[in-house]
């Protein structure tokens, strides 16, 4: 058996893996448990009751953390003319049509999101086997195919993210990182479970949020109860 790291076993005693905290309490000790040399991302992982073999039972959605992931978001903008000039003055990283699609076809993926023009999706549905497997396959609910480029990117920027479920009804998605101050973070979990509880399919029975824990990249996995979340 490894021997646990004195890190390890420090953390170990900061916590009980059968207790449920508030997310206040979690916060905190994500926040308490010794650091290491790069900045932590929080991550939420939510349970949820849908039947996932039911097509009207899919979650999906967008939503505006307040503070931001503490990233720069890179933006890919597929666009062609003046919509691409649009796209540059919104500051995206990385805008074209021809050539950046050859390029994503090739296996390129050095970037966050991705928007496109409607006029440009006959050539980037094609891109699925790149993009769909990363969850940056672009689509109009998400507000990521779209002509006004300019507003998709800018939202991006300021901290706009996607949800949606995997196969076991599963979310689990970044809110922000580490070192945002206590309440920041707190905002950001906060903001990002109200947007799925509000994205519940209307066919979805029972109980909807059934658990959820939140993590940080180093530390442990801290099972919250539900009810000291506010606006869920």
């Amino acid at each position: 058996m490894a021997k646990k790291s004195k890190r390890f076993r420090e953390i170990e005693g900061m916590f009980s893996p059968d207790d449920i905290y508030s997310l206040q309490e979690a916060v905190d000790i994500l926040k308490k448990c010794p650091p290491v040399k790069f900045d932590q991302s929080i991550e939420v992982a939510l349970k949820s009751g849908i039947d996932v073999k039911k097509s009207d039972q899919q979650i999906r959605g967008t939503v505006a953390l307040p503070h931001g992931m503490g990233k720069t978001v890179r933006v890919l903008v597929f666009a062609r003319g003046d919509k691409a000039k649009e796209a540059e003055a919104a500051g995206a990283e990385h805008v074209g049509s021809t050539e950046l699609y050859e390029k994503v076809k090739g296996g390129w993926t050095e970037f966050d999101a991705v928007v496109a023009t409607p006029d440009m999706m006959r050539d980037v549905g094609k891109l699925g086997k790149v993009l769909g497997p990363r969850g940056l396959m672009p689509t109009p609910k998400a507000g990521t195919v779209t002509n006004d480029v300019e507003k998709a990117v800018t939202e991006l920027k300021a901290g706009k993210v996607e949800f949606k479920n995997d196969k076991s009804g599963n979310i689990n998605n970044f809110v922000g990182k580490l070192s945002f101050e206590k309440g920041k973070l707190v905002d950001n979990i906060e903001a990002f479970l109200s947007a799925v509880a509000k994205a519940k399919p209307s066919a979805a029975k029972g109980t909807f949020m059934q658990s959820l824990a939140i993590s940080s990249t180093m530390g442990p996995g801290l099972k919250i109860d539900l009810n000291s979340v506010e606006g869920i």
